[in-house]
């Protein structure tokens, strides 16, 4: 078990991934309020430079016309805006501001969730249901920062964000795809490609 001054962390042994126990989690209220404090609009250069590192790689691997999902995308939900610019379809779904469940009882060639997984309460239910939702062939994009190491944990910024309480590991995303049999493809730091074999 980690801790810092604010609350404690709970790490898995076989997939190494961070998480935060429920006593310190908040609210459905106090989590969306402080998502109303969030400034992301489609039409800023530098949000849409950020989300690029995720759509570019993305974009190289996708099929023309390729119809995805953009979970959990926030209320101006750039990234969907920039991958329908260059010929795909894409539905939204995002529990506070565009929810959309009957997403999740669907087929997509891709899906996407940026800066997402580490604000997930159950992040392995949640993920294995993106992947049912995932047609064979499909690309599941997921950008979040990653823990390098104990020490570097004890002082990282990420952290320090109420609303994120699950961190994943490189080794984390190894034993994801090894689990699911996935082929696995790290982009930068915060970025990982999953294909659905």
């Amino acid at each position: 078990m980690l801790s810092d001054r604010k609350r404690s962390y709970w790490q898995c042994e076989r997939c190494l991934m961070v998480h935060v126990p429920a006593q310190w989690q908040l609210t459905a209220k106090q989590e969306k309020a402080e998502y109303d404090r969030h400034e992301n609009h489609p039409d800023d250069p530098g949000y849409r430079r950020f989300l690029s590192r995720l759509a570019e790689p993305l974009l190289q691997r996708l099929p023309p016309a390729s119809c995805g999902l953009d979970f959990g995308c926030g209320p101006g939900p750039a990234l969907a805006l920039m991958l329908r610019e260059q010929g795909h379809q894409v539905s939204l779904h995002d529990l506070y501001y565009h929810p959309n469940p009957a997403a999740l009882e669907q087929q997509w060639d891709f899906i996407t969730a940026t800066e997402v997984v580490e604000h997930l309460a159950a992040p392995r239910a949640v993920l294995e249901q993106l992947w049912r939702c995932l047609k064979p062939g499909g690309w599941l994009g997921l950008m979040t920062k990653r823990v390098t190491s104990p020490e570097a944990f004890s002082t990282w910024h990420y952290k320090s964000d109420p609303t994120h309480i699950s961190f994943f590991s490189e080794h984390s995303f190894h034993w994801l795809a090894q689990h699911w049999q996935a082929e696995l493809e790290m982009v930068g730091a915060d970025v990982v490609l999953l294909r659905k074999r």
